[in-house]
């Protein structure tokens, strides 16, 4: 009996209901759908024969039968009303994508300068189509990768965040994507990133389950950031188990941007994210940043690549991972220097903790260089809880666990002290406390952290 490919139910979906899909979204989302179904049909989803791909199996993810909501019924929730986020000091514009979709409700905390888009993508890309043109689907290349080009195929909307030249966003604007459904479901998310020359912001990304069904996320967000412009990106993922998230982070820097990427995974089932930068411009700088926490049966698989292709770019990364019971993790991060790069700066650092022995972490740090003029330097560790530092503290009256809890805590302080809000910063350090202890923390009034 030969079983069918798992992308197969997909090319069959779309080629059924690909009239749906294009009347429930805007044209110019819908103009690079039909090279992205060519590339997906192409491609098929990667297996683990693909040396990207070589620690997630994808087609077993997407192989069951999810619901899609390519009709856009309206979601029975209003976010404002189950989302109270109660962090001391953090003051925010506030908006929320409930599953695939931007959610329409006012916010009452928005406030934007002149001139700063932040809504729905397909209502931007009706009525301002040349500026979404310009930049929708130039960075994500759907004929080499198939999660890319199958996000293209079915996203109906998503999310632009647009700061015009010089315009400085003070107050930092706060993004919560919420999971909603009473059945297994699939959602598609697309995120539009535009800063133009020496504009300034801060975005926050909240990941949330209202739910214990099975979800199946995809997302592909693409970021541009425009000459002596500066972005600081943050992604918080804390679902459940019962969660599966595959995203796409592009980022394309000018000359002189600076941007600091730092994501970290609390609580998740399956979490596959890639992020690609190019450093398109001289005097570039990128911190990317990330961390993982997970037990249980939980999987983390982070694969970066840092392209140099101007001089005097600077690019700092460091990913940390702290796996217990039977928890696997994965890095793959490459950096490349292309001929001409010169002065290029560039460090990447994996460090990781395997709580357990039936834990797995599988680290692969890569650098490939071109120029000559460089300082360029990587490295990787897994281990386990220092022995001695352990006994140490136990002779001094510190109980085991406390201990083992106090080393794990210090261990991944330094990815979430690169956070430049201070709010944030305070917030994250008692999640990760809770997350340790196995009480995540929720805020009072809200529904969504469990």
């Amino acid at each position: 009996m030969i079983m069918e490919r798992p992308e197969q139910q997909y090319i069959d979906l779309f080629t059924q209901y690909e009239a749906m899909i294009c009347r429930h979204s805007a044209e110019v989302l819908n103009a690079p759908r039909s090279k992205a179904f060519a590339d997906f049909e192409r491609l098929g989803f990667p297996t683990r024969k693909q040396e990207d791909y070589k620690y997630t199996d994808v087609g077993r993810y997407f192989a069951p039968d999810y619901g899609l909501n390519l009709n856009r019924l309206e979601i029975p929730v209003n976010p404002y009303e189950v989302f109270k986020c109660d962090v001391p000091n953090m003051s925010t514009s506030l908006y929320f994508v409930v599953n695939d979709a931007f959610d329409r409700h006012d916010s009452p905390t928005a406030s934007l300068p002149e001139g700063v888009e932040f809504g729905s993508l397909c209502e931007i890309a009706t009525r301002r189509p040349e500026l979404i043109k310009k930049y929708y689907a130039h960075l994500a290349d759907t004929s080499e990768d198939a999660l890319a080009a199958f996000n293209t195929l079915f996203a109906q909307d998503g999310v632009v965040m647009y700061v015009p030249k010089g315009v400085v966003v003070e107050r930092p604007i706060q993004l919560v994507n919420i999971l909603r459904a009473d059945v297994a479901t699939l959602v598609n998310r697309r995120l539009l990133i535009i800063l133009e020359e020496g504009a300034q912001a801060k975005l926050l990304i909240c990941d949330h389950a209202m739910d214990e069904v099975n979800f199946l996320s995809t997302q592909v967000a693409e970021v541009f950031v425009g000459e002596n412009a500066s972005l600081d990106l943050y992604e918080l993922e804390e679902t459940h188990y019962s969660t599966v998230r595959f995203s796409n982070l592009y980022v394309h820097q000018s000359a002189g941007s600076r941007v600091l990427l730092n994501g970290v995974t609390l609580h998740n089932g399956t979490t596959r994210n890639r992020v690609h930068v190019v450093l398109d411009g001289p005097g570039a700088e990128v911190d990317l940043c990330g961390m993982a926490i997970a037990d249980r049966d939980e999987q983390v698989d982070n694969h970066t690549f840092i392209d140099h292709r101007a001089p005097a770019c600077t690019s700092n990364e460091l990913f940390k991972y702290v796996l217990d019971e039977r928890a696997v993790g994965a890095f793959a991060g490459k950096v490349l220097v292309r001929p001409g790069a010169e002065r290029t700066s560039s460090l990447q650092t994996n460090r990781n903790l395997c709580v357990t022995r039936e834990a797995r972490m599988y680290t692969q740090p890569q650098l490939e260089i071109y120029a000559d003029d460089v300082k360029c330097s990587h490295g990787a560790t897994v281990g386990q809880l220092d022995e001695n530092a352990l006994f140490y503290m136990q002779q001094r009256g510190v109980s085991l666990r406390e201990a083992r809890l106090l080393l794990m805590f210090a261990f991944v302080n330094e990815v979430t002290d690169r956070i430049r809000m201070e709010a944030l910063r305070d917030r994250l350090h008692q999640l990760v406390e809770k997350r340790f202890r196995g009480e995540l923390s929720k805020c009072r009034g809200c529904a969504l952290c469990k």
